[in-house]
């Protein structure tokens, strides 16, 4: 897993009043909202006793751990030690790991790595998915590493054989390209050229010219991909590292057809079983993939139609490079 990124990791919605304990990124987090709402991160694991501290709860905006009493503020400093006298100084040694913490778009993502820089961008997300869009969301566990179902959903190859009766018909096994246009240094759109084979040879991807269809693929590291389908239509996932053999898929659909607040929702709501089903039959398949987690240099013999894997390969080998 690269550090130093901002993950998306839970949805504001899975933050509520009470302190919530998850495991992401191989860690143990406990996730809380202090006074004022704000979401904080550290730890799952008390300074004092070892303690899960997503048991305890929040008291004047501090997490509280269940066991002593230890009160925690949001950059993970215990402030308080009832057992020394409230107004006794706490010594600095007296803390757990925090991350930093943003929340947009009901997604809420952490800085994860190492003394984030004091002039910490926050993190990107799709200038064109705005609030005009209405949408419905589910969850589902993977039993694979993160970057095996990301690759998945940047493969056009497998779309007529794995979705064969869903996204896949029409019996396109030819792949052209496909194109792959980075359009920052962490983010790039994969333009899709699939047709029947009559016998013809494929087009590599610097044989297909402008303008590109407005239906791509978009993808933003670390874990962050969208399927433009169509202005109005979306299809949003985030990659969630939970830890090397699982990952929850969040799943978005996001429409702008219906823009009547409730029936916006309920249209986008009624096509997630769709959807789910959709990601099922990618699952099903996936899960079967060794070696787990997925290398630049690992044994696979990768054809033309895998371009969009390899470069996401040559990015996440790069990014990773730079933590080491």
């Amino acid at each position: 897993m690269i550090r130093n990124q901002w993950y998306v990791v839970l949805e504001s919605r899975d933050v509520r009043k009470n302190p919530i304990g998850v495991t992401r990124l191989n860690e143990k987090l406990v996730f809380w909202r202090d006074a004022n709402n704000m979401v904080h991160c550290l730890r799952d694991v008390c300074t004092h006793r070892g303690a899960a501290l997503s048991k305890g709860k929040c008291v004047n905006g501090h997490l509280q751990c269940p066991f002593h009493g230890f009160e925690y503020d949001g950059t993970g400093k215990v402030v308080t030690i009832p057992a020394n006298g409230r107004d006794t100084p706490v010594p600095p040694q007296y803390r757990v790991i925090s991350y930093p913490v943003y929340e947009a778009h009901n997604l809420i993502w952490i800085w994860w790595g190492d003394n984030p820089p004091e002039t910490l961008e926050p993190p990107e997300f799709f200038e064109d998915i705005g609030n005009e869009f209405y949408y419905a969301s589910v969850y589902d566990t993977w039993e694979a590493h993160y970057s095996r179902v990301i690759e998945n959903q940047l493969d056009v190859v497998h779309l007529p054989f794995v979705h064969y009766n869903t996204i896949g018909r029409g019996n396109r096994t030819l792949v052209n390209g496909p194109v792959v246009e980075w359009i920052s240094d962490k983010a790039f759109r994969v333009y899709v050229f699939n047709e029947k084979d009559h016998g013809q040879k494929p087009k590599k991807s610097n044989e297909i010219a402008k303008p590109y269809p407005e239906f791509h693929l978009e993808f933003r590291f670390p874990n962050m991909w969208q399927n433009y389908i169509a202005g109005k239509v979306r299809v949003f996932a985030a990659f969630i590292p939970v830890d090397d053999e699982h990952t929850l898929l969040y799943l978005r659909f996001y429409q702008r057809f219906f823009t009547i607040p409730l029936l916006g929702r309920l249209i986008a709501k009624l096509a997630m079983p769709f959807n789910r089903m959709v990601a099922h039959q990618d699952r099903r398949v996936v899960q079967t993939q060794t070696p787990k987690r997925s290398e630049l240099k690992c044994k696979e013999n990768l054809i033309q139609g895998d371009y969009p894997i390899i470069e996401y390969r040559k990015k996440r080998d790069e990014l990773l490079s730079k933590t080491k």
